[in-house]
């Protein structure tokens, strides 16, 4: 089968090549506009479309405007795939043309922004979101099945006009055997971080709530992992606010997994962005669950599916910055508390997140669609 992403593929998506190499009964290769720096997939089953010199700047040129190519037409039809499987909805879009003339059932997945970015704010991006807009219809028309990464994201995608009846709920899984709870653990007062530094995941939130926490507790510290265009406004915010803090850049999982055992607790204070954007179910929650770590977040999009305030974590509202320094700060003062949730989020992760058993029913999903490519779904199949 065939995976679809622009750009293979971004440090950041690794849920993307998790979810792919972890597939027993179909075999992945990865298909996209160009390879980029981030992720290593395997290089005898990546087909990069753009290519270079003036022959290259053509063939570019003609797929932008046609969607389609003869020599990636070729490549792929040699490939013998029996679907494809585009990761957000602009990347659906992209290759509506190319999997037509394959005669490919498609699969999309919707993560975030692909149906939450208001129409108003991606008009204003102009370029190919304009044209994403345009071709939603017949992205409905013709995909096989809408995968959603939250009962949330498919609810957001039913009011952008996509039918209800193709959208299944499918959760993204966690591989428990790599994130897991470390027993030789030496937990710090340290608040963890892990994201990109944008609107939607809530820093400046974070900081303000970390200033109070420092109040009560200066030995806690703040680390934020990860990197983005707000990182120079967020470090300037936290050194006028902050006793301790540490911004350490993109981490590798295994870092992050390192990060998982010196931490006391997990920060996840997403918000609305004001483009609309907000999250699918952040990975990285699921990840510090798994871990063993416990999470503090916000009631945000797909959030409460996993953190059930008061059972498997916190939640405080969007915004609240005050509630959620509050939820830090008892989560740092009682480790028995912090013990039973982190337990309970873990027992949660297992069941409900778990890589292997999604990736089988992501798989079950696969067999349905290659069967019936333009049939009802089996709902069963689903999250």
């Amino acid at each position: 089968m065939l995976i679809y992403r622009d750009f293979l593929l971004p440090a950041s998506e690794t849920f993307i090549k998790n979810q792919a190499e972890g597939l027993r009964r179909f075999e992945a290769h990865y298909a996209g506009l160009s390879v980029v720096e981030g992720l290593t997939l395997p290089a005898d089953r990546v087909i990069s479309i753009y290519r270079s010199g003036n022959l290259g700047r053509v063939e570019n040129a003609a797929f932008n405007r046609l969607g389609i190519s003869p020599r990636i037409l070729w490549r792929l039809w040699r490939l013998r795939a029996q679907l494809a499987h585009a990761h957000f909805g602009f990347d659906g879009t992209r290759i509506l043309r190319l999997v037509r003339a394959l005669k490919l059932p498609l699969v999309v997945t919707f993560h975030d922004y692909d149906v939450t970015t208001s129409d108003e704010d991606l008009l204003k991006l102009g370029g190919y979101a304009t044209k994403y807009i345009q071709r939603r219809p017949a992205l409905n028309e013709q995909a096989s099945a809408f995968l959603a990464v939250s009962r949330f994201i498919k609810q957001q995608a039913i009011a952008r006009g996509f039918s209800a009846e193709k959208i299944l709920v499918h959760y993204i899984g966690i591989d428990v055997s790599a994130f897991r709870p470390d027993p030789q653990a030496q937990r710090e007062p340290v608040v963890l971080f892990v994201g990109r530094l944008v609107a939607k995941k809530g820093g400046a939130d974070l900081i303000r709530a970390m200033a109070d926490v420092q109040a009560s507790r200066p030995d806690v510290e703040l680390v934020m992992v990860g990197d983005g265009p707000l990182r120079h406004e967020l470090e300037q915010q936290a050194r006028a606010s902050l006793k301790r803090f540490r911004f350490v850049g993109h981490q590798t999982p295994a870092q992050v997994r390192a990060w998982h055992a010196r931490a006391q607790v997990f920060c996840a204070p997403s918000v609305t962005a004001p483009s609309g954007e907000t999250e699918g179910l952040p990975i990285s929650i699921l990840e510090a669950q798994a871990a063993g770590l416990p999470v503090v977040s916000t009631s945000h999009a797909g959030i409460p599916e996993a953190v059930i305030d008061g059972e498997t974590g916190f939640l405080a509202p969007e915004h609240d910055s005050a509630l959620l320094g509050q939820r830090l700060l008892a989560m740092v003062s009682n480790p028995d508390l912090a013990g039973r949730l982190s337990a309970a989020a873990r027992d949660q992760v297992l069941s409900r997140f778990n890589l292997e058993r999604q990736n089988a029913l992501l798989e079950d999903i696969y067999s349905s669609v290659v069967a019936r490519p333009r049939g009802p779904l089996n709902p069963a199949h689903g999250a």
